[in-house]
């Protein structure tokens, strides 16, 4: 650090005030509080009758072992002059292994020392008074913070200066048998710095402080910090802080740990209306939270996301995510793992851009300790899922064993239907897991037409209801336990094996296999515009997969059952449609020059399916026809067959002639 290297070579041209017109002078140590100059040589000339000289001092090493690692090969060399007031002047290059030159310049005087240390633009100016010796004031200018990295090391080994400069006063104290004591008023500019391993960075940091530094014999360093903070960016692990033009206001009181590490008993932030907090904290040697108490509140939400959350979020694909109203948290960490989280809630509003979720009206508190047993509760007045919209709900809560509970079932409307939620256990974070979650779920005569209406769907009509006894969240995937069942178009649907990865983060994934059971060819059809059958429709749809809701991967295979009392008809616009999807043509016998004058068919049994695979589509029907495959096979007069004939269909094509039978832009073949 070049502080440590002015002081020790005052001390040395000090020393070698001689009376010779040529002297040297050999020491093998020089010591002062808090540093030791080590291996000194010292040439001072001055010719006869000359009313100036030279000096050169020259030392192996230099250490302070409160500010850092010791500085080698240091050499100084400049023209030596006596002034009119008896002080002696000295200015010239100051040289360092390992480090860029500088200019050094003293006056030296009975009375006081004053020196100045430049580079560039940078200045570091030194005074000492005789009367006072044990005190040295600093002024800088300019000065690159990289020049305190030595001083950085002592308490954080892993912490890398980039950048930045510092404008102030610093005061260093060394009286004899009491502790080093640094303490000053600096105003920084473009700071940055990072630790070795990423986790910790800071670029570009505008700001001010006032320190306190000192160092007992023996004993850990003691430091106390306040300070504003303008501009910037700061990144702690997952936590970003994007700090705009408001400033903030911080203050810290840490004490070094024996083995390392730091115990800090205050922790204070301040910035504004938007974020608050009081607390203490311990971090091991290797810069770990051992220990945590924090008190945070936040009267207006608006700017939290977007100025200390936007980490977080981005992680859970949530980072434009929008909040209204006023909350609060207490916290406690012991050991990395969560032992209290105590928060409130004011009106809180909860806004998803992408329309994914929205919460309503959020009031209440939310009390969890892992030692302790007790009862807390949260409501809402509304919301919406992916554009479904639900009602209000209370969620009367009970903490024990470390573990959140439903103290009773809840129940919300949605989808004119109603939703019941129970067994709901939530485990926050520890050492060994991330956040698990379970739950109960159960549907009654939700709406499918409000559905579909919700979500672009075509028209469904019917309702959905079913139990799902138990539901678990772990590691980003929610698995569900139990099935789904579907009332509509007079059949029923069942999902089982229902599963989602990211509900709520980047490219939401859900997997599930469904079960048809006896649904109404007409409705479908009608719904669809895709002609008009009429029959009874059976079949499965297995391993589905949707990725951000586009289906990557399944195995289907649909059916029509005969039914009593139920006919099975197909129209020629059915006929013409099924042609165009699925590559097929419909073939007739002596017949085919009746089939003009038909409007609908008889038809024995329709089947067709699909495993998609690698966005293609292996086609398959009720039989094998040759090179092809049965589609429908024909009944009565005219008799009709429909076959397929291409097995491997790109299944981005497949969607688009889908498109275009719902639009009535479709050709048949007819053979």
């Amino acid at each position: 650090m070049p502080v440590r290297i002015l002081t020790l070579l005052l001390m040395a041209f000090a020393a070698c005030q001689v009376q010779a017109r040529t002297a040297t002078a050999s020491i093998a140590t020089i010591r002062a509080p808090g540093v030791e100059l080590r291996d000194v040589r010292v040439r001072l000339h001055w010719p006869a009758g000359a009313t100036s000289g030279e000096l050169r001092v020259e030392a192996a090493r230099i250490e302070a072992d409160a500010l850092g690692d010791g500085y080698f090969d240091v050499e100084w060399e400049c023209p030596l002059a006596r002034a009119q007031d008896d002080a002696w002047q000295c200015a010239g290059p100051l040289r360092g292994k390992g480090g860029a030159p500088m200019r050094l310049a003293v006056d030296l005087s009975t009375a006081r020392t004053d020196a100045a240390l430049t580079q560039g633009d940078a200045r570091l100016a030194l005074h000492r008074n005789a009367a006072a010796p044990d005190t040295t004031s600093l002024r800088l200018e300019r000065v690159p913070l990289a020049w305190a990295q030595a001083l950085l090391a002592q308490g954080w080994p892993a912490g890398r200066i980039g950048a930045g400069v510092a404008d102030g006063t610093v005061a260093l104290y060394t009286p004899a048998g009491r502790p080093l004591r640094l303490e000053g008023r600096l105003a920084v500019a473009g700071l940055a710095l990072e630790s070795e391993d990423a986790s910790v960075a800071i670029g570009d940091l505008d700001g001010e402080v006032v320190f306190d530094y000192r160092q007992p014999a023996g004993a850990g360093a003691l430091v106390t910090i306040d300070g504003r903070l303008r501009d910037g960016e700061v990144l702690v692990g997952n936590t970003y802080l994007a700090l705009g033009a408001r400033p903030v206001r911080f203050g810290l009181d840490a004490r070094q740990l024996p083995g390392g590490g730091w115990a800090a008993p205050r922790l204070a932030w301040q910035d504004a209306d938007t974020l608050s907090a009081e607390g203490s904290a311990v971090l091991a040697a290797d810069g770990g939270l051992e220990r945590l108490e924090l008190d945070a509140r936040s009267p207006v939400l608006a700017a939290l996301p977007g100025r200390y959350l936007s980490g977080w979020l981005g992680l859970a694909g949530l980072s434009d995510l929008e909040l209204q109203g006023s909350a609060g948290v207490r916290v406690r960490i012991d050991a990395g793992e969560l032992r209290l989280l105590d928060a409130d809630f004011a009106a809180v509003d909860v806004r998803d851009p992408q329309q994914r979720f929205r919460i309503d009206g959020l009031q209440g508190t939310l009390r969890h300790a892992f030692a302790d047993a007790g009862d807390s509760g949260l409501q809402w007045q509304g919301g919406a899922l992916y554009g479904l919209a639900f009602g209000p709900i209370r969620l009367p809560m009970r903490s024990e064993a470390g573990t959140l509970r439903l103290r009773e079932p809840a129940e919300l409307s949605m989808l004119g239907g109603r939703v019941r939620l129970d067994g709901f256990t939530l485990r926050p974070p520890d050492a060994g897991a991330g956040l698990r979650l379970g739950f109960g779920l159960e549907l009654d005569a939700l709406d499918l037409g409000q559905l579909a209406q919700a979500l672009g769907w075509p028209a469904f009509r019917g309702t959905l209801g079913g139990r799902i006894p138990s539901a678990r969240y772990a590691d980003e995937r929610l698995e569900f336990d139990g099935g789904l069942s579907m009332q509509l178009f007079e059949g029923r649907i069942d999902v089982g094996a229902l599963s989602m990865e990211r509900p709520f983060g980047v490219a939401p994934t859900l997997s599930a296999d469904l079960s048809l059971h006896d649904l109404d060819l007409l409705g479908i059809t009608e719904v669809f515009d895709f002609g008009s059958i009429t029959g009874r429709l059976h079949g499965r749809i297995d391993g589905l997969r949707l990725v951000d809701w586009t289906a990557t991967a399944f195995d289907a295979e649909l059916h029509t059952q005969r039914r009593a009392g139920v006919r099975q008809r197909i129209s020629q616009r059915a006929v013409q449609d099924i042609s165009s999807v699925g590559d097929a043509s419909f073939v007739t016998s002596l017949q085919g020059r009746l089939i003009g004058l038909f409007d609908d068919f008889g038809y024995r049994r329709i089947g067709i399916g699909c495993r998609l695979a690698n966005e293609v589509c292996r086609m398959s029907g009720l039989h094998s026809a040759g090179e092809g495959f049965t589609i429908v096979e024909g009944a009565g007069v005219p008799k009709l067959q429909v076959v397929g004939f291409n097995r491997d269909v790109d299944w981005p094509t497949l969607v688009e002639r889908l498109a275009a039978v719902a639009a009535g832009d479709v050709a048949p073949v007819v053979d």
